[in-house]
């Protein structure tokens, strides 16, 4: 009878519908990058838990994804290293009738973006911004003389930022950034792929250093915005950001972000999908939520960087859409320049350039 029992129960089970798997989408991203709620909202709505990792560097990513087994399936790579992923088939193309929302993107940075993926297919942008110079009002205006800054010349001429080193001054770790405007700064192509002209920029970097506190990528922000330092060539979206903090920490910090009157760097990060991602079905539905209009611009009001959804605009707040330095007018757009990546080999001199930088060596 207990045998007759125990087949029937076995029988039953193998009947009985297998629980479904939990569906995951893993996401590696900038710190500070995306309105948490965001994360919230996708989970309820789709079922599927999201795994948030961050990171601060380019080097960061390259690196996991390079190394093969990333384990991610939604990364978002700056545009610089997006071109070089792609070529190093470390990212899956996109199935855009997985994308509808994909309509919405902005023609313009779309345009921007097949410089470095011609197929047009790898990636879609996530948040596009400039690389300048955020800075404490007060204490920059105590140290000038009333003046405030309004060129490259305020920080990358040594006698300039040393009036300004007591206070404190962050760069970005970042050398495809800084490279960039070292050789505006020297009225060299910005995009020289000479290694010549890196070895010059970086003497004129490294000659700084004794008056940079750090280069870090993310840490100025707290730093902006709880008075530590009073200087960071940083990005436009990470000076929104500090300003807002200092304003509910109501700590009387004022920061204001400038795009010095030379031009400066226009950079784009892209949301992409790994080429060994365990879970692509998934990392395409995250994408897609993403680009959709009100999701975009909620990240754009959390993060203050100018995101890539055309149609999110009216959705943005009027603050963060009338000001000049996130979403810029068409005479300084017309100074903002991109670049594209240094081959493996010119990389190799990148990365000893800019450790020379940080060392001051």
């Amino acid at each position: 009878m207990k045998t007759a029992l125990a087949l029937c129960l076995a029988c039953l089970a193998l009947l009985a519908p297998a629980k479904a798997a939990e569906r995951v989408v893993n996401v590696f991203n900038w710190s500070d990058y995306i309105d948490p709620k965001v994360i919230e909202d996708f989970t309820r709505e789709t079922g599927v838990k999201v795994v948030y990792d961050t990171y601060d560097s380019n080097e960061i990513l390259e690196a996991r994804l390079l190394a093969g087994a990333s384990g991610y399936d939604v990364v978002v790579p700056s545009a610089t290293f997006f071109a070089r992923e792609i070529r190093a088939d470390a990212l899956r193309p996109l199935d855009f009738s997985k994308l509808p929302h994909a309509k919405d993107l902005w023609p313009d940075i779309n345009a921007k973006l097949a410089r470095y993926d011609t197929a047009e297919r790898h990636g879609v942008d996530y948040m596009w911004y400039t690389t300048g110079i955020a800075f404490n009002v007060a204490k920059v205006k105590a140290r000038l003389g009333g003046k405030t800054i309004t060129s490259w010349t305020d920080v990358l001429r040594p006698e300039s930022l040393k009036k300004l080193a007591d206070c404190g001054v962050y760069m970005l770790d970042a050398p495809e950034d800084m490279f960039a405007i070292a050789f505006k700064y020297m009225k060299l192509d910005p995009n020289t792929k000479k290694p010549e002209d890196f070895r010059r920029a970086a003497l004129l970097l490294s000659g700084l250093r004794g008056y940079v506190k750090k280069f870090h990528s993310s840490e100025y922000i707290n730093g902006l915005a709880n008075g530590d330092i009073c200087v960071a060539l940083g990005w436009s979206g990470d000076a929104f950001q500090a300003k807002a903090r200092a304003r509910e920490a109501n700590n009387g910090v004022d920061i204001d972000f400038v795009i010095p009157q030379e031009g400066t760097l226009i950079s784009m990060d892209v949301l992409a999908i790994p080429a060994d991602a365990p879970h692509p079905e998934e990392a395409h539905l995250f994408i897609d939520y993403m680009l959709r209009p009100d999701v975009a611009a909620k990240n754009t009001n959390a993060t203050h960087f100018a995101n890539g959804v055309l149609a999110s605009r009216p959705l943005v707040e009027p603050a963060i859409l009338n000001n000049p330095s996130v979403y810029p007018n068409e005479a300084t757009m017309a100074k903002l320049f991109a670049v594209t990546a240094p081959d493996i080999a010119l990389q190799r001199t990148v990365t000893r350039e800019w450790t020379r930088v940080k060392t001051g060596r």
